[in-house]
């Protein structure tokens, strides 16, 4: 289970600061003068963890969140559940990440609404990678387009379990159809990490396309992103 934030009474002597202060303070300078590049993943992890854990030396945590879930963008995009396992890692911590994660999102997410999507591909695909890669279940999401392949709106529509999501190809477009979309790009996730297109991805693309075509919704294409990169159904020349 995590423990607490709060930690217990320091040794250090009345009056003087923790040593763990000057290394916060020497974090915070470089990143504000050298930014973000300049930072390893755990010191990045530091800066968020320094508000929810404002006296304890927060190094060794930020560490052994990397070494459980492999980058800054995992720990991050943990599920809740995992990140309460950690010791030491306690709710206002968790909280912390997950703005984040959540301000990431919607950074990235106002990105491809300001643009035409097809001409902004880069801001899709980081789009999708970063609030779909590192998810610990198959999540199905759409994104609906209209005649200027403006966006209209990102849904969620299905959650399933490690290596399946149900999808259904009249709900799909049910769904465009109440928001007068003229086109869609699916996409979804493999939490294996390895984002290669199975038979039952191909064959659910193109199900939903000859549901699609006669009503005038055109799929745009199937992305499918994973930690280790992503691929485009379209681009394989599967669809």
């Amino acid at each position: 289970m995590a423990g607490s934030d709060r930690t217990s009474k320091s040794s250090t002597p009345a009056g003087a600061a923790p040593h763990y202060h000057g290394h916060r303070d020497r974090l915070r300078q470089r990143f504000l003068q050298a930014g973000s590049d300049a930072l390893h993943d755990y010191e990045m992890l530091e800066l968020v963890l320094f508000r929810a854990i404002p006296r304890r030396d927060v190094k060794p945590l930020a560490k052994e969140l990397i070494a459980r879930f492999g980058s800054f963008a995992e720990v991050i995009a943990a599920p809740i559940e995992l990140l309460k396992e950690v010791e030491g890692l306690g709710e206002a911590a968790i909280t912390d990440l997950k703005i984040v994660q959540a301000a990431a999102n919607r950074l990235l997410r106002g990105e491809v609404k300001k643009r035409h999507v097809l001409s902004s591909w880069s801001s899709v695909l980081d789009y999708c990678r970063t609030a779909m890669a590192f998810e610990s279940k198959e999540h199905f999401r759409i994104l609906f387009l209209d005649k200027g392949n403006h966006l209209i709106a990102d849904e969620q529509q299905q959650t399933g379990t490690v290596d399946h999501t149900p999808v259904y190809p009249r709900e799909v477009v049910k769904r465009a159809l109440e928001l007068s979309a003229t086109a869609v790009i699916l996409v979804h996730n493999h939490p294996s990490g390895d984002p290669t297109p199975s038979r039952a991805d191909i064959d659910m693309t193109k199900a939903i396309i000859e549901v699609a075509r006669p009503l005038g919704i055109a799929v745009h294409d199937h992305l499918i992103v994973g930690k280790d990169g992503h691929a485009s159904l379209k681009a394989l020349k599967l669809m």
